[in-house]
């Protein structure tokens, strides 16, 4: 297998923007699904960091061809989208396995409420179908790879009164259907914080969403809570800065790897 790896570094140091990488063996290649609305899709500022790839992690393009990762990620709002948690989780869990290369799925959806993340559901928006979207992208990444995790950011569009409330039950059910429908039963499943931003102080809803973020993971096996604490915006009181999206990743990474070492 590591040579495999040796091999598959010498292949992406040759790599050209206009061609799709080479892939490892199926066993060795291990995927992520990042899932949610605008902070997981990445709106921080795109620097040079965020346009230098690890050799080992690829991230899966618009055009469902595996490429070298780089920000952003996500095409869901090409005019806006930018540096997410993506990379920085990927590349801690690259540098921590050393014998793998790690693939992205990008799936996040600016703005997409719970609801639009069901079978059928349309997000006007983006003219899109995030839930269905995501798992016909998922069901071809697959074919090269094995899921390792799903990151789930989201949550800002239904801290309002009158969704805050069904918000948990969603949340379950969501999980339990990403895994029924990718055979996903033992995938770690991450949750990530909203923005706690003190030139923003959070309603009741959002914090009764935040509640329901927390407890899914001593509610739903395999799943955990990064926390955003400390965190800050790129000037919005919306998104995450740059630093701050990848800071989040690494936190993810964290959070994930405590579950992947759960029996």
């Amino acid at each position: 297998m590591r040579k495999a790896i040796v091999f598959f570094w010498l292949l992406v140091s040759v790599w050209e923007p206009s061609h799709a990488a080479a892939l490892p063996d199926k066993e060795s290649f291990h995927l992520f699904l990042l899932v949610g609305q605008s902070n997981m899709a990445g709106r921080g500022v795109v620097d040079e960091a965020a346009k230098t790839a690890h050799p080992r992690v690829l991230m899966f393009d618009k055009q469902r061809e595996w490429k070298p990762a780089v920000d952003p990620l996500h095409f869901d709002k090409p005019n806006i989208v930018g540096v997410g948690p993506g990379r920085a989780f990927a590349n801690a869990v690259a540098e921590a396995n050393p014998e793998i290369v790690v693939g992205l799925i990008p799936c996040a959806v600016g703005g997409s409420p719970i609801s639009a993340w069901q079978a059928g559901a349309f997000y006007k928006p983006t003219k899109s179908h995030p839930w269905d979207d995501a798992l016909a992208r998922a069901e071809v990444a697959l074919k090269d790879g094995q899921l390792k995790g799903i990151l789930w950011h989201q949550g800002e569009s239904d801290s309002k009164p009158d969704l805050a409330e069904q918000y948990g039950e969603k949340l379950h059910e969501l999980i339990g259907q990403f895994r029924a429908e990718l055979d996903s039963s033992d995938v770690p499943f991450v949750v990530g914080q909203m923005g706690i931003f003190s030139e923003r102080p959070w309603s009741e809803a959002k914090h009764q969403v935040d509640r329901a973020h927390k407890e899914v993971s001593k509610k739903v096996s395999r799943s955990g809570f990064a926390s955003a604490e400390g965190l800050n915006h790129k000037g919005d009181e919306v998104h995450f800065d740059t630093d701050s999206a990848r800071t989040l990743g690494r936190r993810y990474f964290e959070v994930w790897r405590a579950l992947s070492v759960k029996q």
